[in-house]
């Protein structure tokens, strides 16, 4: 461990990915602080480089960061890592969504480069307190974006390619699409989490009064009534397999009012995907793929970023939670230790090599 703890803020690889774990704000708190923050080059992200090096941020080029960073920096990011065939083992600490740890696509060779270059994976879906509560978490704009969609493709006002834009002209244009007498009925599954409070607020911004299921109505789950709602908006993560909240059947049930599925979880590739309807998530481009045709259509809105189309909104709330627990990286407390123990778990679970 260096004296000194170094943060390392790298460019997101996902060309639609305009968040930052960090503000420039949060930064300047660290910085002050005592902690050193490298941050690269990108065009993309919502914060300009500028407000980073104000803060007493140092840069560094794009994508710079296997080849630059300290052996002992923790290279915080978001989304998924460059992969393919030659990516290089990993040797630092890394803090981002990772996505390994319950059997997705790529998973096993994720850890495996971890291994193979004596780094680890601190997953920030895994960055939990006592109680096993996320202490940062994306989940209140996830779900309000993901809300907002649904009922913007539902009144037909949604366009394509999707592009970043702030809550204001968000709201004003799910007001712009209110019309008296709406008869939609949307559902919420999941509703009382942070996911799930920010998609009915957005309905409700949007002239819609969801119904609301949490824990007691997805244990006795009522298919039919799940069926007789116009839009469901699924907010639901899981760690464990549980019984599916819709099959392929119920897409082709006679009685089906359903007509749009927006999952915000989109833990598609996953054992504990609760909506193993579809097999690939939709994207900015196309944000809407059709999952049945003809006279009773049924779309669905998957989209594995949806917080980064509130970019500012999103990273700001996200980072407060955050920084305080990156100010304790020095102490290495509960949350990193958790952290650290559930990633060497998945890795021996996967009889991925660890290094000794």
């Amino acid at each position: 461990m260096p004296d000194t703890t170094h943060l390392w803020m790298r460019h997101e690889d996902r060309r639609t990915e305009r968040r930052a774990p960090l503000t420039p704000q949060d930064a300047a708190r660290l910085v002050e602080a005592g902690i050193r923050i490298t941050v690269e080059e990108s065009a993309q992200r919502a914060f300009p480089l500028a407000d980073y090096t104000a803060a007493g941020c140092a840069t560094a080029p794009t994508g710079s960061w296997h080849e630059q960073a300290p052996d002992g920096a923790y290279v915080l990011g978001l989304k998924e890592l460059p992969a393919g065939p030659g990516a290089p083992a990993l040797r630092h600490r890394h803090i981002y969504f990772g996505h390994a740890y319950k059997g997705q696509a790529g998973a096993r060779e994720l850890l495996a480069r971890f291994a193979a270059g004596g780094g680890a994976l601190l997953d920030m879906e895994y960055l939990t307190d006592e109680a096993g509560r996320r202490v940062a978490a994306f989940g209140y704009w996830a779900g309000y974006v993901g809300a907002a969609l649904a009922v913007l493709h539902h009144r037909r006002a949604l366009t394509a390619p999707l592009v970043p834009t702030d809550r204001p002209a968000l709201d004003a244009l799910l007001a712009s699409t209110v019309a008296e007498g709406d008869t939609t009925a949307a559902l919420v599954i999941g509703a009382l989490g942070r996911c799930g409070r920010g998609a009915c607020d957005a309905l409700v911004r949007a002239g819609l009064e969801p119904t609301r299921w949490d824990l007691p109505e997805t244990r006795a789950l009522d298919r039919p009534a799940l069926l007789a709602h116009d839009l469901l908006v699924n907010t639901v993560l899981t760690t464990t397999p549980v019984p599916p909240f819709l099959t392929k059947a119920d897409l082709d049930e006679p009685a089906r009012r359903l007509s749009l599925v927006s999952d915000v979880t989109c833990d598609v590739t996953s054992d504990c995907n609760v909506l193993p309807v579809y097999d690939e998530t939709t994207t900015w481009d196309e944000p809407v793929r059709p999952l049945r045709d003809g006279e009773r259509p049924l779309d669905l809105i998957a989209i594995d970023n949806l917080p980064s189309l509130l970019p500012v909104e999103a990273s700001t709330a996200f980072s407060a939670e955050l920084a305080p627990q990156l100010l304790r990286l020095p102490e290495w407390d509960d949350v990193w230790d958790r952290a650290l123990h559930t990633y060497r778990t998945a890795a021996e679970a996967q009889e991925t090599p660890l290094p000794l």
